[in-house]
């Protein structure tokens, strides 16, 4: 590196930055592939993706000032796998990375300390920060600044610190980032994350069906479940760790945190000032209540406990959400037994919504929703 990136990356490990690259912009080459990805339709209701697509391959075109990419990890903790006893104890799993303060609110606090480190070491540079904001293609970024490769689970992963990391970028009209060397390919033959992904989302070929992935359907999905996936979510009501928890580069540093496996009866109770009240400043909120609690319905469903049947059968009495209801009824049916049957059919002769009365109608088994 240069002595203007060392200076930089100095600053950047000050903040607790354990990744620091750099690379010159130009035009990043896989739009062929992200295009025919997008015109598959495999990335869901996120419309945001189509946008101008153009903009992501590259970052000059946001500004033509830009010049080059610093391209930065910030850890974050590992999870310990999800304890076997969640159906009896009713415990949800929330990824990883929503544990705390919002990573966007933290990450890019910090990344902007060190874009304003840039005007004392250039008076007058110029710096956009990104932490999982605007048309950006961090990980395509990422890897171009050596900071890691693409894994099979189309993570960025790096030998030292797995893929436990959140990535920032600071566009800079400063000139850094000379050739150097591509990072390595380390998956080698590991197929775990692919075969073990429950959805089935995770594809050869480095492709994403997001349709399908645990992640999406629990926070960017904004209706109902597709029935034949409820299952296969187990016990997450907020994003996954799967595809990461089985890589053998995300073996250590495990922790167990109990805001990772929060009891899902008091969530599926939480009304709107109460979901404020507790995830107002966590990325959870991105979900909002009603997508959270109809996870924690399908979560509920999944545990076969019929110790579940009481705060179920109270929440399809007085949720206001349909899409809420939709899914506790499904998961009232799941569990079955007289409590569930005769919440049912209550709930029946008060529901006024069809999509509610269709979950309502194929839990008692008489049509197929």
């Amino acid at each position: 590196m240069t002595g203007l990136e060392d200076e930089i990356a100095a600053a950047a490990r000050a903040q607790g930055f354990v990744l620091v690259g750099f690379t010159a912009l130009r035009q990043l080459a896989r739009e062929n592939f992200y295009l025919r990805w997008l015109g598959q339709g495999r990335h869901g209701e996120m419309a945001y993706l189509a946008l101008d697509p153009g903009r992501r391959f590259d970052p000059r075109r946001l500004d033509p000032r830009l010049r080059s990419v610093i391209s930065l990890g910030f850890p974050y903790q590992a999870p310990a796998p999800g304890r076997i006893e969640w159906r009896r104890e009713l415990r949800g799993r929330i990824a990883s990375y929503a544990l705390g303060e919002d990573y966007h609110d933290r990450v890019i606090a910090k990344a902007e300390v060190v874009a304003a480190s840039l005007e004392h070491l250039r008076p007058g540079a110029l710096a956009r920060v990104y932490v999982d904001t605007g048309p950006v293609f961090e990980r395509e970024w990422a890897r171009e600044a050596s900071l890691g490769w693409f894994g099979k689970n189309t993570n960025l992963l790096n030998r030292n610190h797995g893929s436990y990391f959140f990535l920032a970028e600071i566009f800079t009209d400063l000139e850094l980032g000379g050739a150097s060397l591509p990072y390595g390919e380390f998956c080698g033959t590991c197929r775990r994350c692919l075969d073990l992904c429950p959805t089935g989302a995770l594809q050869d070929g480095y492709v994403m069906e997001s349709r399908r992935c645990i992640s999406y359907l629990t926070i960017e999905l904004r209706g109902p479940i597709a029935p034949q996936l409820r299952q296969r979510l187990d016990n997450w009501i907020f994003g996954c760790d799967i595809c990461q928890e089985v890589c053998p580069w995300n073996e250590e540093g495990r922790t167990q945190a109990s805001e990772l496996e929060p009891y899902l009866p008091e969530l599926l109770l939480l009304d709107e000032e109460g979901f404020r009240t507790r995830f107002g400043k966590s990325a959870i909120k991105r979900a909002k209540r009603r997508g959270l609690l109809r996870n924690v319905a399908v979560a509920l469903g999944n545990t076969g406990n019929p110790d579940a049947v009481p705060v179920l059968a109270e929440s399809i009495r007085r949720e206001h959400e349909p899409l809420v209801r939709a899914h506790v009824a499904w998961a009232l049916g799941q569990l079955g037994g007289g409590a569930a049957r005769r919440a049912l059919h209550d709930a029946a002769g008060a529901e006024s919504e069809p999509t509610v009365a269709a979950e309502i109608d194929a839990a008692l088994g008489t049509r197929t929703p």
